[in-house]
């Protein structure tokens, strides 16, 4: 490997169609010159327009894998993707803050399939807010924002994390983003480009955000980045799989 690159983990479920969890990921990373990094939190049976069924990797299978990797290598950035439960994401994150504090942490919350089928379920909103001020940056889109945040749009200001609310849910203003930071709000409008639904959409970008991170970009300019990224991968195809390129 190169030691110009800077690393990059991806925690996120195994999709075997490519378009979206670790393999979308690694995919987005090496776009960027980043060298990343794959721990599966889940195998799963699907396309990208039916899912069937996930087994989930033990918890500690998944937490050993990080001990390995961190301790071995000076990772910049960890993206999480699907996770079983909170308390599984409390202790993933926990675990990387312990070994690694200085490295960042986006978390995609997908929450449901587009099929429906519920990954992770928010037991406790005040642990999830105790979870959140250990992580960077959430990417959740307007249905996700309102399952992690039933009092987003009257509490917007007063979360213990960056929030990049994804506009591709928010029919009043399509694909416009709005980043949520600890001083202001950010609007992060589309461009022109003719873009198609993906699959997988939600983890290219948050991948790409991850991998401008690395590249020590600062918050604002991996998001800013990463939109133009996604915009070119939603442009690619008029299938639900696109393609990957610079």
């Amino acid at each position: 490997m190169s030691k110009d690159r800077p690393y990059a983990l991806t925690i996120a479920g195994l999709d075997p169609s490519g378009g979206a969890g670790i393999l979308a990921d690694i995919k987005t990373f090496e776009q960027h010159k980043v060298n990343g990094f794959a721990i599966s939190t889940a195998n799963t049976i699907q396309t990208e327009n039916q899912f069937y069924e996930i087994q989930w990797t033990d918890l500690s299978f998944v937490i050993r894998s990080i001990e390995t990797l961190l301790l071995n290598y000076k990772i910049s950035v960890v993206k999480i993707g699907i996770v079983s439960s909170l308390h599984d994401l409390n202790q993933i994150v926990s675990t990387i803050k312990l070994l690694s504090p200085l490295t960042k942490i986006v978390w995609d919350p997908v929450l449901k399939s587009t099929t429906k089928f519920e990954f992770t379920n928010i037991e406790d909103h005040l642990d999830l807010n105790k979870i959140l001020s250990k992580i960077d940056l959430i990417t959740p889109n307007y249905h996700e924002a309102k399952i992690l945040f039933p009092d987003f749009i009257s509490n917007e200001n007063r979360f213990s994390t960056n929030i990049l609310l994804k506009g591709g849910h928010n029919e009043k203003a399509l694909g416009t983003d709005r980043l949520f930071l600890k001083d202001e709000i950010l609007e992060l409008l589309p461009s022109d480009k003719n873009c198609f639904e993906k699959h997988g959409s939600g983890c290219v970008l948050s991948s790409a955000i991850a991998s401008n991170l690395a590249l020590n970009q600062t918050l604002k300019e991996a998001c800013k980045n990463a939109k133009i990224y996604i915009e070119n991968y939603l442009s690619s195809t008029s299938t639900l799989i696109g393609y990957h390129y610079v």
